[in-house]
């Protein structure tokens, strides 16, 4: 039954999903940057398309247009965070977006709507963070073919009369969860039992220079989890994470550069960043002669201050500072505390803790509060998908046999 559930296709997830908003390749990091503003999401699909020619594309029809990647904040952020694009960050933003995709394997692929949710599943096996699919083909209705062509550059993609969603791992997890009965009894198994806490973390001193973390950020982008934030006993404060930054906006750069990784998860924490930090920031901005980039801050902090409804900040009785009141981006984010689980937490626990905290990692702790490791959707899904791997393994016995 769990392998027949494993087997079913691909698009029964893209039900309600909206079509994704594309932008070129060739379009600048700024341009990105208004389209992730005006979007709302976390991520932009970049797409390439040669018009010189027509392919027979994977899942797309006669399109040769395909998705080549995800723009995200924190692909900008870490971006600015380059020594020469903090000291000249107006000539960075207008770099071709195309350069600053994360290179090597793709965390983008297109899938077929006709594929298995175990194809889908080892996709992100392979590393991929996205899966792009065909979700309607409008060639019969003009009228829709029209008002599409008078759409904005933010328009959804339509190559060929083609529309496109794409599927994260947390979609994934969330519909496994929602028929977490099919593998009983397995998710009621531990985490410690079914050997998916991974040891490997990625820890930053509380006190240390958050710029000192810029690499772990990366890897834990590309690998979808966290960077935690311990204290000198490597106990467990906090977690810089990925999924926070996507909230923020490309000022956050200037505080990596600038603040301890502490203060750095004060800046990012949900509702934006206390007045008082900012002030920091631009302080010790100064002091590099990085003066460009306290031009960005002013101008992006004026732009959110313009756009509030009442006051520019919101009083902190406990501690007596204030915090910009940023709407919008900063508004969605979660806290950057972090979420925690034990070894003898069952799967299906950890399942629900993570989709409720939109959290891509949950932190282990042992029996004396010690961090001992994460666990993350992509170690959740290997469980499901070791299922049909043995169910595999009997049949090719019997073959073998006969």
């Amino acid at each position: 039954m769990a392998v027949n559930f494993l087997n079913r296709e691909v698009s029964d997830l893209c039900l309600g999903k909206p079509a994704l908003k594309p932008i070129p390749a060739e379009a600048t990091v700024s341009e990105a940057l208004t389209a992730l503003k005006k979007s709302g999401e976390t991520h932009v699909s970049v797409w390439s398309c040669d018009h010189t020619r027509k392919v027979l594309e994977e899942g797309g029809g006669g399109s040769a247009c395909r998705c080549v990647g995800k723009i995200c904040m924190v692909d900008v952020i870490c971006f600015l965070c380059k020594e020469e694009n903090l000291a000249n960050p107006s000539k960075a933003l207008e770099t071709p977006v195309s350069q600053i995709l994360p290179k090597g394997n793709s965390i983008v692929r297109h899938l077929d709507p006709n594929s298995s949710l175990l194809e889908a599943i080892d996709y992100i096996l392979e590393g991929a963070q996205n899966l792009v699919i065909p979700i309607q083909n409008y060639r019969s209705t003009p009228s829709r073919k029209k008002l599409l062509s008078k759409a904005s550059s933010l328009s959804p993609t339509n190559h060929n009369g083609v529309e496109y969603c794409w599927l994260t791992q947390e979609d994934i997890v969330r519909f496994l969860l929602n028929s977490i009965g099919v593998f009983s009894p397995m998710p009621t198994f531990t985490i410690e039992s079914l050997n998916i806490i991974n040891h490997n973390m990625m820890t930053v001193s509380y006190h240390d220079p958050a710029i000192s973390s810029l690499d772990a950020i990366t890897r834990a982008y590309i690998e979808q989890s966290s960077v935690a934030v311990v204290d000198e006993d490597n106990r467990l404060i906090g977690e810089i994470s990925p999924f926070t930054l996507a909230y923020c906006d490309e000022t956050v750069a200037a505080a990596i550069a600038t603040l301890s990784a502490g203060d750095l998860m004060t800046y990012i924490d949900y509702g934006g960043p206390p007045e008082d930090l900012i002030e920091l920031v631009k302080t010790r901005l100064q002091d590099k002669k990085l003066g460009s980039m306290v031009e960005l801050i002013d101008e992006e902090f004026s732009l959110s201050s313009s756009s509030s409804s009442g006051s520019s900040c919101s009083s902190d009785d406990e501690s007596g500072s204030s915090k910009v009141t940023v709407l919008g981006r900063y508004s969605s984010a979660r806290r950057s505390e972090a979420i925690t689980c034990y070894p003898w937490s069952s799967l299906v626990a950890v399942m629900i803790q993570a989709l409720a905290h939109r959290a891509n990692s949950i932190w282990v702790m042992d029996e004396d509060h010690n961090l001992i490791g994460v666990v993350t959707f992509k170690g959740i899904l290997e469980v499901f998908r070791s299922i049909a791997n043995a169910r595999r393994k009997p049949e090719r016995e019997n073959t073998s046999k006969q």
